[in-house]
């Protein structure tokens, strides 16, 4: 073996890279376990309306921080793969927990990474549904992080070889290397999500000035119905159903906020909007604010056709049944006639094309 290959292959190297790489996959998956749990809450689960750029941030982490993983685990393969062909293939019960750990990981990790990279780019070449199978995935990955932990602690607290002195890469060298390739990679994407970056990101994705579009009204099925004179929002509540023409919700109190639209696909981008305060909106209908909400959209067959604004959100006079956009009437495909806009939500729950409000 050459003095480079001793030198990126060194257990120090090994190590640092290691650790480096079980931050990136820790946050990458506390930020996504947090994005499941807002959007399929438990009972014991509660999420605030504020700050309002809080999802934002958790996003914006859980993207940055899986893109960070990628020359990071390349990285720690490389400084590893020599030892997967060592004979005997078993040495001890760690010795086969660590071979299994590094494959299962390696495994995961590559899905992780590679998925959310399509989902990103909105490229989905497969046949399950994206966010199960990625969730699902994401605990076996991070199970392997920990069981691989636990195995190599030892050495990772152990003491430290000291670095000789040879010509070309040194450790050093390499993990200053490491370090560049994954700053560059963060900078160059992480203008989809940091507002202050999207200028100098040249690869970052939704990174434009105007509001990105996820799903059109067209590719909604919503055009007639949602331009169709006869539409009417209904409010149903205890006391009855309630309808408003978009007329008499233009004529209701208006509330104008500056608010961030923040996608799972790890985009956000801060908008103005105008509409009717979410408190007005269930006094003017006959209920109390701070009650869930059960939003119906005109989309009758999407995924998210339909959302739950617990109480918190509807109690925040922030939280918006949206008519205007940036001072302009509300376009179909971000809504029209009117859509919800809630300070730290998923984009993914803030429906368009509102039909239907069911006070529970």
């Amino acid at each position: 073996m050459n003095r480079f290959h001793a030198a990126a292959h060194s257990p120090a190297v090994t190590t640092r890279i290691g650790v480096a790489l079980g931050i990136a996959f820790g946050i990458c998956f506390l930020t996504g376990l947090l994005s499941h749990l807002i959007q399929h809450p438990p009972g014991w689960f509660g999420w605030p309306s504020r700050p309002v750029h809080l999802y934002r941030i958790t996003q914006g982490l859980h993207v940055i921080s899986g893109i960070a993983s990628i020359p990071l685990l390349l990285a720690k393969l490389w400084t590893v793969y020599p030892k997967l062909f060592e004979k005997p293939p078993v040495r001890s019960v760690a010795h086969a927990l660590e071979r299994l750990s590094i494959l299962v990981l390696s495994g995961a990790a590559f899905f992780e990474l590679v998925t959310g990279l399509l989902n990103v780019a909105q490229n989905y070449p497969w046949d399950f549904y994206f966010p199960s199978l990625h969730y699902a995935v994401a605990w076996i990955a991070i199970g392997s992080v920990v069981v691989h932990v636990a195995v190599k602690l030892p050495i990772v607290r152990g003491p430290k070889e000291p670095e000789k002195p040879s010509p070309g890469l040194s450790r050093r060298g390499f993990l200053r290397s490491t370090w560049l390739v994954t700053g560059v990679a963060v900078v160059a994407t992480a203008g989809a999500t940091v507002p202050l970056l999207r200028n100098i990101s040249g690869l970052s994705w939704r990174s434009g000035k105007d509001l990105p579009v996820n799903r059109t009204a067209a590719a909604a099925g919503v055009l007639d119905t949602a331009r169709d004179p006869a539409w009417r929002l209904e409010v149903a509540t205890a006391a009855g159903t309630r309808s408003f023409t978009r007329a008499e919700l233009a004529a209701l109190p208006q509330t104008t906020a500056e608010l961030p639209i923040a996608c799972v696909e790890g985009w956000s981008h801060s908008a103005v909007w105008s509409g009717v305060a979410f408190p007005d909106l269930l006094r003017a209908a006959g209920a109390e604010p701070g009650a869930e909400v059960r939003v119906l959209s005109l989309e009758r067959g999407g995924l998210y056709a339909t959302s739950e604004l617990p109480g918190t959100h509807t109690a925040d006079p922030l939280t918006l049944l949206a008519l205007t956009l940036d001072g302009e009437e509300l376009p179909p495909d971000h809504g029209y006639p009117c859509r919800v806009i809630a300070p730290n939500r998923p984009g993914v729950l803030q429906t368009k094309w509102v039909r239907r409000l069911e006070v529970r």
